[in-house]
């Protein structure tokens, strides 16, 4: 079965790899990232968002820019996020992320889920553009 996709990024005036080192950090997602997680913690050697006790699994760290992580929440159903950082010249990336459409994901739910991602994207910008300043 196949599902729709929706391919959302947002420019950042920063070096490519700059960008990876903070996104990469699960630490900084409530930051950035309020659509996925205002809280986290690393219990052993997981991490684990809200309060619902949902694990987060990011792809090991790598020099592709590749930030595709899973999360698993507690009854065990398992999202998959594709997501990349790819330089834009020296002085800036693009960061992208695929937003899959679940089963049962109605139209409305689709088109929430794709503007929450969108925000998290644009305040990652933010957050990474200020401390630059």
């Amino acid at each position: 079965m196949t599902s729709a996709s929706r391919y959302l990024s947002e420019r950042i005036a920063l070096p490519a790899d700059a960008v990876y080192e903070f996104t990469s950090a699960p630490e900084n997602l409530p930051r950035w990232a309020a659509g996925l997680a205002t809280t986290v913690s690393k219990q052993g050697d997981r991490w684990v968002i809200g309060d619902d006790g949902a694990e987060l699994i990011f792809t090991p760290r790598n020099d592709f820019g590749i930030l595709d992580h899973w999360v698993r929440p507690p009854d065990g159903a398992e999202v998959y996020s594709p997501m990349r950082v790819i330089p834009d010249g020296d002085d800036a990336a693009e960061v992208m992320f695929t937003l899959r459409r679940l089963p049962g994901i109605t139209d409305d739910e689709f088109e929430r889920d794709a503007d929450l991602v969108q925000a998290d994207l644009t305040r990652l910008r933010e957050v990474l553009e200020s401390a630059q300043r």
